[in-house]
C-alpha cells in the first residue's frame, strides 16, 4: 500500500509519520515539497505523479480569526483543494482520509454533536472546511471524514504550554469557561487513523463520516487549572494563585467561537471497535513529555 500524506510537519501530521509507516510505503510532503495545497494545479500533479493507494490530506487553512479576512485562501486550502484531492482519488481508486472540525456546527446548546446533525457554522473557517466535506462526499471518492476538536500535540505550540508559559509570570490567569469540549491528542487522532485505514480498507463499508474526540467534556477553564495543578503536584515553579472563570463575551475575537464543542463519538467506537480514553489521560501524558517528568 503507498500512502500519501500532506502536511507531515502539522500537529496531526507529525504523528501521522509514526503511525502510518508500519501500513506501507509513506510519501509525506510539507508545503515545500510539492504538498502546498494553495497551489491547486501543483497538488493535482503531486497526486498524479505519487499516484498513492491511500491520500491522508493533514494539511489545513486553520487561522481561525485570519480566517474571517482572508476568506479567498481559506476557500481554496481547505475546499477547492479537498475538490481537486477527491477527484484524483476517483480517478486513481484510492481512499481520501480527511479531518473537519466541530466548528461546521452552530455551537449551540449542551448535547454531543452527532454526524447527522444539521450543519450551520458561525464563522469562516467553519464554513471552509464545511465545503471541504461536502466536495469530498458529492465527488463519489472513497473516503473517510473524521471532524474532531480542541486538537493539541506536545510537539509545537498549544494550549497547555501558553498557560504554563503565563503560570510562570502572572498571579492570576483568566480563562474562558462557557465553551466545553474535549482536549483531543494528535497521536490519538493518527492511531486512530491508522486502525481505521487497516480496517476500512478490508471492509469498503466503513467509509464515511465520524467523530473522533477524546472521552468525556471540559471548559477551557477546567483544562487549565487540570494543566497547571499538575505542574504545581511535580514540582514546576508557577507564580500563578488563581485562574478565574470568564465568559467567551468578555474575549472578543474577530471569528466567533461555539460554545458547544461536545462531539458524539458512539458511531467511530461502535463501527471499529475502538475505545476512545478520557481527555485527561492524554493532556497527563503529553505534560510530561513537556515538563520532562
Amino acid at each position: 500500500m503507498k500512502i500519501l500524506l500532506l502536511g507531515k510537519n502539522g500537529q496531526v501530521g507529525w504523528e501521522l509519520q509514526r503511525s502510518l509507516a508500519p501500513l506501507g510505503e509513506l510519501i509525506a510532503l510539507d508545503r515545500s515539497t510539492g504538498g502546498d495545497l494553495s497551489d491547486l494545479d501543483a497538488l493535482r500533479a503531486t497526486i498524479r505523479q505519487v499516484k498513492p493507494d491511500v491520500i491522508v490530506n493533514a494539511a489545513a487553512y486553520t487561522a481561525v480569526d485570519k480566517a474571517e479576512s482572508e476568506t479567498e485562501l481559506a476557500d481554496r486550502v481547505n475546499g477547492q483543494a479537498s475538490q481537486v484531492m477527491a477527484e484524483e482519488a476517483v480517478s486513481l481508486g484510492a481512499w481520501l482520509i480527511h479531518y473537519s472540525t466541530d466548528y461546521v456546527f452552530n455551537g449551540q446548546g449542551s448535547t454531543p454533536w452527532q454526524e447527522t446533525d444539521a450543519v450551520a457554522p458561525v464563522n469562516h473557517y467553519g464554513a471552509s472546511k464545511l465545503a471541504g466535506e461536502a466536495a469530498i462526499t458529492a465527488s463519489g471518492c472513497k473516503h473517510l471524514i473524521f471532524r474532531t476538536s480542541w486538537v493539541y500535540g506536545a510537539r509545537g505550540n498549544n494550549f497547555a504550554k501558553t498557560m504554563l508559559r503565563l503560570a510562570k509570570d502572572r498571579e492570576t490567569l483568566s480563562v474562558i469557561a462557557d465553551q466545553i469540549g474535549a482536549p483531543t491528542g494528535a497521536d490519538l487522532i493518527a492511531d486512530v487513523t491508522a486502525l481505521a485505514i487497516q480496517q476500512v480498507v478490508r471492509r469498503p463499508q466503513l467509509a464515511g463520516l465520524y467523530h473522533l474526540a477524546a472521552g468525556g467534556e471540559v471548559s477551557w477553564h477546567g483544562y487549565a487549572s487540570h494543566v497547571i495543578e499538575f505542574a504545581q503536584a511535580n514540582g514546576e515553579q508557577l507564580a500563578v494563585t488563581a485562574v478565574n472563570p470568564i465568559e467567551t463575551t468578555a474575549y472578543p475575537t474577530p471569528a466567533r467561537r461555539p460554545l458547544n464543542s461536545r462531539l458524539n463519538t458512539q458511531k467511530l467506537r461502535d463501527n471499529f471497535s475502538l475505545h476512545l480514553p478520557d481527555w485527561q489521560s492524554g493532556v497527563t501524558r503529553m505534560l510530561r513529555e513537556v515538563l520532562n517528568k
